[in-house]
């Protein structure tokens, strides 16, 4: 319906223009509450971490890694091994989930969910990837004999998964020749 009065039309303008701001504005608000949260968790992932590198902590924060998730991705690894032979056995399921608990993680933790769902689906190649390129950046910051006592650690835990399953009726070498693969992947994760 036609108006001859212009305050009607500038109402109207008014209301258009105030509409576009407020969307806008909301795509401003939200832009910079995931860039202040992104900020927040790459801070806290430093420093359960002890990464400095910000490349490192960017690939783990797109891999879903925060700092509430980190003890499980401490036994990476350990996943890994568990599934060198392409499925995972109850033996290292159990393995691996008793080395999560003696790391803290206990189940219903978020840690814990991402652990367990990693033994039912095996993750994405740049998981491994990602937790290398951690082990390089934390070495450059560790004292050597301090990276010796984690690789002596995380090795050990890893040969327990290992050895978890395998063998004939418990006899023979329980470590097959693909987890051997993986143990030495690993173990060149900590060379300088």
């Amino acid at each position: 319906m036609p108006t001859d009065d212009p305050r009607v039309l500038r109402d109207r303008e008014k209301a258009l223009e105030d509409e576009f701001f407020r969307r806008q504005s909301e795509d401003l608000r939200r832009k910079l509450r995931e860039k202040e949260a992104r900020g927040e968790h790459r801070e806290a992932l430093k420093q359960i971490a002890v990464v400095t590198e910000d490349a490192t902590i960017d690939r783990m924060l797109d891999l879903g890694i925060t700092a509430e998730t980190w003890a499980a991705v401490s036994l990476v690894p350990l996943v890994e091994v568990a599934w060198a032979n392409g499925q995972v056995e109850e033996q290292e399921r159990r393995s691996v989930l008793a080395a999560a608990e003696a790391n803290g993680v206990t189940p219903g933790s978020a840690s814990y969910e991402i652990l367990d769902a990693w033994l039912a689906h095996r993750p994405d190649g740049r998981l491994m990837e990602a937790w290398a390129a951690y082990i390089a950046t934390l070495g450059a910051d560790l004292l050597p004999r301090e990276m010796h006592a984690l690789r002596d650690e995380l090795m050990a835990r890893a040969r327990h998964v290992a050895e978890a399953a395998g063998g004939f009726l418990g006899m023979g070498n329980k470590v097959s020749s693909e987890e051997r693969v993986v143990l030495e992947e690993l173990e060149k994760a900590f060379e300088r």
